[in-house]
């Protein structure tokens, strides 16, 4: 197999490789069902004896390679890895494979190459091979390898091979009437396999096909459409299908609007109340070639291109497209009783995101769809992802904005809550003007003190803190805490948060003096109401620690730091976002006291999990590639300084604007390092690389109404 042969020397020679629509990295790309997955299976098969470990990771999304290398330390290490979280067990195989050299890891249909950027500069020491149906924005990843279609003669001898089961040698006639079809069929590697497999189920003659697909669609468009044509083939094929088995038509179309990989067969219960019906659907489906089951037959995929055909016919305004509904209320019936620590949740989210990317236009709006994407997106907000959670708090507004108006509380809760979750992104833009309508809404259809009120207002001054607009932000949060302590309470949660938030924006302004005494007393009433390592706790330790370091005392901060990334790791684990801001912080402590040789390695390790678990552009990752540039200066490493002051300048002005604080911080920075390495002994007058980093508590994503 040339393609096969290519493949070995790129990866021999480059280490790495990408087979996209085309990989020591190479990439294979090309057109969806043109075998880009098949001919990564076929290479890691073939060449598995010369791998020290062979690991498949399904990469559409960040998440799903983190998911991916966390399965690989279950695999390694299980009884550690039962005891530690996703994140965890990713990192723990990232160390395993930096220390075991000799692998291949294959990345299954890459989205975004730069997804893969990251890995590919810490595993340096084995085999990267990736499949994308993107053939651009590998140039700066890996080199590519190009998969076409199947020539006409390798397509008639696969036509026949599949049609006549490998059982007879196909006559003259046969092979002539393949090489027909084949070229009718567009020379492509999942339509010829879709035929084929319809041709011997059905024992329909080779010469025959073709008028068959002509009743569907009498002629294919001007040159090849691989597209149109797998559609012509697909809608023969149901026809086929729905003649033997209704029920599997249905299953395929609810199939459509799901993510195409690791399908639960539990999710698929509710589509037939005899468990043997629904054994039978998938078994027809998967005669025809239509799914793929995984190895223990627990699991169920779909091409994406079937998915694709699947979703296109149109329907009338108001109505479901089919399978639609059917695949909401399957969702629905997930989470129906299942909304706890036991829920699948990591397998359930890539089918719920899907139902959302997929939502048709003028589909009928649902409250019960509504309230599983907030179910959802509640629980990404528990795992510290509330930034992920932007799709499906989308859906949940929109759909009841439709259903319940604009103005009714819990329209108001999901708006609120979209805000949140831009705010965590990073996106203030938006989340600003979110947050703004919000309280000027509530304010009207609940009053101005009403607890929700509050809460809008709070958050509000929070995104506009976060901003930079301390001059909008410390009024709006002086007057919220008065409410608060008026309607709710001295104690109350929602008090203590404000008072945390105040201080914060105090020691922001630079007024320690009052800063400082509204930390300590907010500490010790969250010790007392919430327990000493509750969440809003563990913050409050956290900038109280950050407010002595900013008054240079060291001597309280340091220890302080030390017990709240102790609690972090241990309450919330070791890559939670509050966890990774406690690292930093400590990091910068060190680094205040002079001690470089503790503080650099632990820079290092936040930024990198930073990039890992929020974003490359994130605004703490900004903070924390700004503070690992200022400890590289700091110990007068200008190599590794610049580049990385470069680097965060470029993206604070792009993501925060010119005149935020913090890119007017990193071009002082930028500025202060490049003096220094154009002047021998230059002194160091730039501005410190940050102070610390502050935990706000967010706006809480409230229950429905």
């Amino acid at each position: 197999m040339h393609e096969l042969t290519t493949l070995r020397v790129l990866l021999t020679d480059a280490g790495e490789a990408a087979v996209t629509q085309m990989t020591r990295t190479r990439a294979i790309h090309g057109l969806g069902g043109i075998g880009k997955t098949t001919l990564a299976l076929h290479y890691a098969h073939t060449y598995r004896r010369d791998y020290t470990l062979v690991w498949w990771i399904t990469a559409e999304t960040t998440e799903q390679i983190v998911t991916g290398l966390a399965s690989l330390a279950m695999r390694l290490c299980p009884q550690w890895a039962l005891t530690a979280g996703g994140p965890e067990r990713a990192a723990w195989a990232i160390l395993w494979l930096q220390w075991h050299p000799g692998w291949l890891l294959v990345f299954d249909n890459v989205e975004r190459p730069t997804d893969l950027r990251h890995y590919l500069g810490t595993l340096p020491d084995g085999h990267h091979l990736a499949t994308s149906r993107k053939g651009t924005g590998w140039h700066t990843i890996a080199p590519t390898m190009p998969l076409g279609l199947l020539d006409a003669d390798t397509s008639a001898e696969l036509l026949c091979t599949l049609a006549l089961g490998g059982q007879h040698t196909p006559t003259p006639q046969q092979h002539r009437q393949a090489q027909e079809l084949a070229a009718e069929l567009g020379y492509l590697p999942l339509a010829l396999e879709q035929a084929g497999a319809y041709l011997y189920e059905t024992g329909t003659g080779l010469g025959d096909y073709p008028a068959l697909l002509g009743r569907v669609l009498d002629t294919a468009p001007e040159g090849i459409d691989p597209q149109r044509t797998i559609a012509r083939i697909w809608q023969h094929t149901l026809t086929a299908i729905h003649t033997r088995n209704p029920l599997a038509v249905t299953v395929l179309h609810t199939l459509a609007w799901l993510a195409p990989d690791d399908i639960p067969r539990h999710l698929l219960t509710p589509l037939a109340p005899d468990p043997v019906d629904l054994r039978e659907a998938l078994g027809v489906l998967h005669a025809y070639n239509m799914i793929s089951f995984s190895a223990d037959r627990q699991s169920v995929s779909v091409h994406r291109l079937v998915q694709t055909v699947l979703r296109s016919p149109t329907t009338e305004a108001d109505t479901y497209p089919p399978g639609r509904q059917e695949a909401e209320h399957l969702a629905q019936q997930a989470l129906l009783h299942q909304d706890t620590d036991d829920t699948p949740w990591e397998r359930l989210l890539p089918h719920l995101l899907a139902l959302v990317a997929t939502t048709p236009p003028h589909c009928p709006p649902s409250i019960q769809t509504a309230d599983t994407y907030e179910t959802a997106a509640r629980y990404l907000y528990r795992q510290g992802r509330d930034a992920h959670t932007i799709a499906l708090r989308t859906a949940t507004l929109t759909q009841r904005e439709q259903i319940l108006g604009d103005t009714h509380p819990r329209t108001l809760t999901s708006r609120n809550n979209l805000a949140a979750a831009y705010r965590a992104a990073g996106n203030l833009a938006r989340a600003i003007p979110l947050y703004e309508t919000t309280l000027t809404q509530r304010e009207q259809v609940l009053g101005d003190t009403h607890p929700a009120t509050l809460t809008s207002r709070n958050n509000l001054a929070y995104a506009y803190w976060a901003a930079g607009g301390l001059g909008r932000a410390i009024p709006l949060f002086e007057t919220t805490l008065a409410q608060c302590e008026q309607v709710l309470g001295d104690t109350h949660p929602h008090t203590l948060r404000g008072r945390n938030n105040l201080a914060s924006a105090y020691e922001s302004a630079g007024d320690l003096g009052r800063a400082i005494p509204l930390y300590e007393t907010t500490l010790a009433q969250c010790e007392q109401v919430l327990g000493d390592t509750h969440p809003d706790t563990l913050r409050g330790r956290n900038n109280l620690a950050g407010a002595y370091e900013s008054a240079g005392d060291l001597g309280r901060a340091i220890p302080l730091y030390g017990t709240t990334l102790t609690q972090c790791e241990q309450v919330l684990g070791d890559t939670h976002p509050d966890t990774l801001t406690s690292r930093n912080n400590l990091a910068g402590a060190y680094e205040s006291a002079g001690d470089l040789g503790r503080a650099i390695p632990l820079y290092e390790t936040t930024l990198a999990q930073y990039e890992q678990v929020l974003g490359d552009t994130h605004p703490k990752t900004l903070t924390s590639r700004n503070n690992l540039a200022g400890a590289y200066q700091t110990a007068r490493d200008l190599e590794r300084a610049i580049p990385l002051f470069e680097t965060t300048l470029a993206q604070r002005e792009q993501i925060l604007g010119n005149s935020h604080p913090d890119t007017l911080i990193s071009r002082n920075n930028l500025a202060g390092a490049r003096k220094a390495a154009a002047v021998v002994q230059q002194p160091d007058t730039t501005t410190p690389a940050a102070a610390p980093d502050h935990q706000l508590p967010s706006d809480i994503p409230e229950q429905p109404v």
